[in-house]
């Protein structure tokens, strides 16, 4: 379990909120919602398809880290014209990591990208995909992603919806 540090805070199992996941998204015209799904090249999902996962350094807001992991994971820079908007997600999915008896219920954020966008992958990945948003269902590995995605399309991409503005993440 490399991927997760290791953090002990007692007896039972820890809790933490020191991971983020940054759902890259597009809205293509008249084609719906599409996600960018990266393949991890390490253990322990080695082969397998995610968001932008990473871990806040040590006095790093989430948001900050999200913002860093975007760039560092993608190459996205979410000031430039590829970005379209950062939002943090409200709904926190928490989930056991049995090797390390911790509940990981890290926040979740969004970066909306033009059409044109095209990840540069560092070596944490070797492939990246773009899945459509009715196969979310099937494509994403974990009930928490699959619950950011339909997040994704009700409150960032639906015209009617009342939050989107106020889930906007302000860039200083």
């Amino acid at each position: 379990m490399s991927a997760y540090r290791q953090v002990r805070a007692g007896a039972g199992a820890s809790i933490r909120a020191d991971i983020v996941e940054v759902h890259i998204f597009r809205v293509l015209e008249g084609a719906g919602v599409e996600f960018l799904q990266l393949r991890r090249t390490r253990e322990p999902m080695r082969g397998t398809w995610h968001p932008v996962l990473g871990h806040c350094e040590a006095g790093e807001r989430s948001a900050a880290c999200a913002i860093r992991e975007l760039r560092e994971e993608v190459g996205l820079d979410v000031r430039s014209a590829a970005c379209e908007g950062l939002y943090a997600l409200e709904q926190v999915h928490p989930f056991y990591v049995a090797p390390i008896d911790a509940v990981v219920c890290g926040p979740r954020f969004a970066a909306r990208v033009t059409v044109e966008f095209g990840p540069r992958l560092n070596d944490e990945h070797d492939a990246s995909r773009w899945i459509s948003a009715g196969d979310a269902d099937h494509a994403c590995m974990w009930p928490g992603q699959r619950l950011a995605c339909a997040e994704i399309v009700r409150e960032l991409v639906d015209p009617r919806s009342l939050s989107r503005e106020a889930l906007r993440v302000a860039l200083s």
